[in-house]
């Protein structure tokens, strides 16, 4: 077998973009070479240690009850290793890697194998550091420390296909040395790492078996696939190689991305300039969206239009006491800081409330209690002078989110509001979504976020590296979960979040002022 056709995937291929698996597996120097996302090195991060403390939660609950397979040796020591164990009949093994299969292509590790002591051989559970279940009722679930499920009647199951395809391709990994449980079941510790959540492979095998055979068709060259623009491709290693490529054809997915994509190309239509001259209604097997605003963006593209109003008037709401407002949470652990900016006709304040305590931690309460507190001043101060009040975020379902939460959780501590008043204010006419001003009364062909809209306004953050991602790691160091706290990345945060509430200040008084200046009507393109 050539070097070409000797591929090894692990099963995060196979819920990953067809043309990247060919271009991991044809260019590997390439991919070696790529600079660090510190984006995804905040998840490995992240990621280590939620599998480290639930390690700890384990071993800490039964020391003896475990076989460690140590991390450190090569792959092929660790799985013969971890072979050893199994065929030693170990109850509980932390740490397994399975033999790599060059015929099949899989290689795989799973953080517990578990040994079925009702039918036989091996469970595999993975630790994965996002939510495997909502609330609700009907998934099938265990106690971390007993293999026992049942049907949760507080849980609902949260589709992740990526866990099953992984728990799939370890499955088939165990049985090709005769160590897969017969019930074929197999488990996941999320976000929370409270239960497993138990999978039924019976119900996935199918599914895994055709996506493994397709990605290996595709990483052997067997295969033919080509760039085409999805929601992944913001965070992958090759998207400026395959966004130039694109670029050169104009393809149609780089202003119809997804699923859009392949609709407009089973209809011939494979260039932006073929959707731009579209004549006719919408195509009946259309996704979600407008269809409309498709075109719109095709013909804004071929313009070089950063954004399109749909009307000829642009309104935003307007008040007079305005607050910028913006949250920064640490995942799902907490909400760390609220960044206020208080605006007056000759000035603008920013406010911070912050914790500098790792979240989840009890001083969370304090900074969003006195948050709240000073924000109800200011509404109460602005209804006592008989002037109108509004505060204002981008993209509100973060901000509501933290506000119920927060009321939620810190209920009954110092200065923390009731669940209702935070309710009637996240419902009031007072608490304006800028990104929902924007979202209607303009196509955005480059995208939404703040990032993308702001800077069309005037409006520039002075870090080069601000965004949500880079400001975890930020965090991380900010509040010494690696080591010392660093209180430059403290300040670093603060600019950041101070920065995020100006933007949306400059973006509101443009769209007031200049966007009809600015921004061409749909109907001039």
């Amino acid at each position: 077998m050539s070097q070409r056709t000797a591929v090894s995937l692990e099963a995060a291929a196979l819920t990953r973009c067809r043309h990247r698996v060919y271009l991991d597996a044809t260019f590997p120097d390439e991919l070696a070479g790529a600079p660090e996302n510190p984006g995804a090195r905040q998840r490995q991060e992240a990621a280590a240690a939620h599998r480290e403390a639930i390690r700890q939660t384990l071993f800490d609950a039964d020391p003896d009850g475990w076989v460690l397979v140590a991390p450190e040796g090569p792959m092929s020591q660790r799985a013969e290793r971890t072979l050893d164990a199994c065929r030693a009949g170990a109850d509980r093994i932390w740490g397994a890697v399975l033999p790599s299969e060059p015929d099949t292509g899989r290689r795989g590790r799973s953080e517990i194998l578990l040994r079925d002591a009702e039918h036989g051989g091996y469970i595999p559970v993975i630790v994965v550091n996002h939510k495997v279940t909502d609330p609700g009722h009907g998934a099938l679930t265990t106690d971390l420390f007993a293999w026992a499920p049942a049907v949760d009647e507080t849980r609902k199951v949260r589709s992740q296909v990526r866990d099953q395809m992984r728990l799939a391709h370890l499955y088939r990994m165990l049985e090709r040395h005769g160590l897969a449980s017969p019930a074929k079941v197999a488990g996941a510790i999320g976000y929370g790492g409270d239960c497993i959540l138990v999978h039924d492979l019976d119900q996935i095998l199918d599914d895994y078996d055709a996506r493994l055979a397709d990605r290996l068709e595709i990483a052997r060259g067997l295969t033919p696939t080509a760039p085409s623009q999805i929601g992944e491709c913001k965070t992958c290693p090759w998207w400026d190689r395959c966004r130039a490529e694109l670029t050169v054809t104009r393809d149609v997915s780089l202003v119809a991305p997804g699923q859009r994509a392949a609709v407009l190309r089973e209809l011939e239509v494979h260039t932006i300039d073929g959707l731009a001259r579209w004549e006719g209604g919408e195509p009946e097997a259309w996704p979600q969206g407008s269809f409309e605003d498709a075109i719109v963006t095709a013909r804004a593209w071929i313009a070089g239009a950063p954004l399109v109003r749909r009307y000829r008037h642009v309104h935003v709401h307007r008040a007079d006491v305005e607050v910028d407002i913006d949250m920064e949470s640490y995942h799902e652990h907490g909400a760390y800081l609220w960044g206020t900016l208080l605006n007056s006709r000759s000035s603008s304040e920013y406010i911070p409330f912050a914790t500098w305590e790792p979240v989840p931690t009890d001083d969370e309460a304090r900074s969003f209690a006195e948050f709240w507190r000073w924000l109800s001043d200011q509404r109460r101060a602005a209804e006592r002078r008989g002037k109108t009040f509004a505060a204002y975020c981008y993209s509100r379902s973060a901000e509501d989110k933290w506000l119920l939460s927060s009321a939620r959780r810190f209920h009954g501590f110092p200065g923390v509001p009731e669940l209702a008043e935070v309710k009637a204010f996240i419902g009031s006419d007072e608490w304006v979504d800028i990104f929902q001003a924007v979202t209607d009364q303009f196509v955005c062909p480059n995208g939404k976020g703040l990032k993308k809209i702001a800077p069309i306004a005037g409006h520039h953050w002075r870090d080069a590296e601000a965004g949500g991602e880079a400001s975890m790691s930020w965090y991380r160091e900010a509040v010494g979960m690696a080591g010392e706290p660093d209180p430059a990345q403290r300040v670093r945060l603060l600019e950041y979040n101070e920065d995020d509430v100006i933007a949306t200040k400059v973006l509101r008084e443009w769209m007031s002022d200049r966007a009809v200046l600015d921004i061409p009507f749909v109907e001039d393109l």
